[in-house]
């Protein structure tokens, strides 16, 4: 226990030392945009876009948009015939497009040119799902090099899936999807300039709609593979931008 105690009285020490100094600055406004890498996306999961405005000495309001795409966690790329990779039982895609309004609080300030600026996030807002039909290559001659791109339905035999179509291919038959997030994070900013700042986020996001969302068909895996209401997901979010 009293080690215990030293090493959190040694962590608040030295968050302390990083983010205070004499000479520390106010700012009055900050745009940031950042990419993100969160537990329900890809690769890359998304992008965001965040304004902020002084309230006071500790309290920033925020304006927040994201676009991210959002992944069934059954889906599994696997390799076609051909060679090419799809994801056997994927429907449909889901863009969410969320919009936030929230409060960032001031827990370390620092100064103009050395360590961290620590802030605790929350965002509340709707969010607009965007529910994509999922296409795929048919082809149905094996000895044939002619495919063409379809919505996958559930009935596609897997012999004749030569993999995915075209990138934001059926976006204009997009339905639309309601619901709301909610976001809790702590942001480290590492800017070493009065005007830049660089930085990452790292918290919790809900994700939750008025219906589940179609992401997958049903029997494509034993137990059949389950479509999901509500995201809860962690996320990773490295920002840049600009403050006056």
């Amino acid at each position: 226990m009293k080690r215990l105690i030293g090493l959190v009285i040694f962590w608040g020490s030295s968050i302390g030392l990083l983010a205070q100094t004499n000479d520390s600055y106010d700012y009055n406004s900050e745009f940031n945009w950042g990419i993100n890498k969160n537990s329900y996306g890809g690769l890359i999961g998304g992008v965001m876009f965040k304004k902020a405005r002084r309230l006071n000495d500790k309290f920033f309001e925020t304006y927040g948009l994201e676009l991210m795409n959002v992944k069934n966690p059954h889906e599994t790329r696997i390799q076609s015939l051909s060679g090419n990779f799809f994801i056997w039982g994927k429907t449909n895609y889901l863009y969410a497009i969320r919009l936030q309004y929230g409060r960032d609080r001031i827990l370390f300030k620092k100064g103009p040119q050395q360590g961290v600026e620590v802030k605790a996030v929350f965002a509340a807002g709707p969010t607009i799902g965007l529910v994509t039909p999922y296409y795929v290559q048919i082809s149905n001659d094996p000895n044939s090099y002619y495919t063409y791109n379809v919505p996958y339905n559930g009935q596609q035999q897997y012999t004749d899936i030569q993999g995915t179509g075209n990138l934001f291919e059926g976006l204009g038959q997009s339905k639309v999807q309601l619901g709301g997030n909610l976001k809790a994070a702590i942001n480290f900013e590492l800017g070493t300039t009065k005007s830049q700042v660089t930085g990452f986020e790292a918290g919790f996001l809900l994700d939750a709609y008025f219906k589940k969302v179609p992401l997958m068909s049903f029997g494509t895996g034993n137990p059949p593979v389950e479509n999901y209401a509500i995201y809860p997901t962690v996320f990773l979010t490295i920002f840049y931008g600009s403050r006056k």
